[in-house]
């Protein structure tokens, strides 16, 4: 049998049928949570056109059929779809609000020397858990009095080697000072700069899946949890599994930073939002007894 190509559409992209595209968002929800469909199409169409070619699969049920039988090229599929625009010292309020409030707050029942745990997911190309550590370098008096353990993790597993290697254009450093580029960063060098090996080595990065929790068994748990801009791509079934998991690694008394649109109030009854001057958090709700 002759397995003729599918003829591209106008915009250069195979067209998917009704069917198909529901087959590729059902798989993509099963794995990583996000939610897409037909007001997605264009961006799916040309997403799976690449990876058709990429895998000179010839038709889209072929790709669906390596998709089903081989976790790797599902693996590929969730990072072409991941959305990784970042850049260092976003949101930059929940910095301040890191180093003035929160840490503050988790000291009180530390001592020095005591370990800090961080959570940074989806980490990205690394700005996010890396301007962690830039900004408490810069503005937490109390850095260098305890073990601070900052964790970076993504569901992309490409983006996650970009993380590490720790090269970085014009875009991404754009936010930060040219004194603290020149502090953390070497030399520019086809218009990226890497950042220092001192802080590549002060983060630890680790392939996770929000909404999978045997994906993030190892991880431990968090004083801290960064996962901002991340809930807005799921459903609310996903969005209240990503609570749970966020819950269950979370130490007593920790808080979660969410993205500025995000409010983990509207998902799960286990946490309070915390009015700080820098910014909104959350915690574990404290509930009252009936007695």
């Amino acid at each position: 049998m002759v397995i003729r190509p599918v003829a591209p559409a106008g915009n250069g992209a195979v067209p998917l049928s009704t069917g198909d595209l529901e087959e590729i968002c059902a798989i993509i929800y099963k794995r990583s949570g996000m939610v897409f469909g037909e007001t997605k199409r264009y961006y799916i169409e040309r997403r799976i056109t690449d990876l058709i070619d990429q895998r000179q699969a010839h038709s889209v049920r072929n790709y669906i059929s390596i998709l089903r039988s081989d976790l790797n090229e599902t693996e590929l599929l969730i990072n072409s779809f991941t959305v990784n625009e970042t850049y260092f010292y976003r949101e930059q309020h929940q910095l301040a609000c890191l180093s003035n409030s929160i840490l503050p707050d988790i000291i009180r029942k530390k001592g020095p020397g005591d370990r800090i745990r961080i959570w940074s997911m989806p980490c990205s190309s690394g700005e996010e858990p890396y301007s962690i550590a830039i900004w408490l370098l810069e503005n937490w008096p109390l850095v260098d009095a305890y073990n601070i353990e900052i964790v970076g993790s993504d569901i992309d597993t490409a983006i996650l080697r970009h993380a590490v290697d720790g090269y970085f254009g014009q875009r991404s450093l754009s936010r930060l000072s040219p004194e603290i580029r020149d502090r953390y960063f070497e030399r520019e060098v086809d218009q990226q700069r890497q950042l220092i090996r001192d802080l590549r080595e002060s983060v630890t990065f680790a392939k996770g899946n929000i909404v999978d929790r045997q994906s993030l068994g190892a991880l431990g748990r968090f004083d801290v949890i960064f996962c901002r801009n991340l809930l807005i791509y799921f459903d609310e079934a996903a969005r209240e599994m990503a609570a749970r998991n966020i819950h269950e690694l979370l130490n007593p008394g920790g808080y979660v930073c969410l993205g500025h649109t995000e409010s983990m109030s509207r998902i799960s009854e286990t946490f309070e939002a915390v009015r700080f001057p820098d910014a909104i958090v959350y915690r574990e709700a404290v509930r009252l007894s009936d007695g």
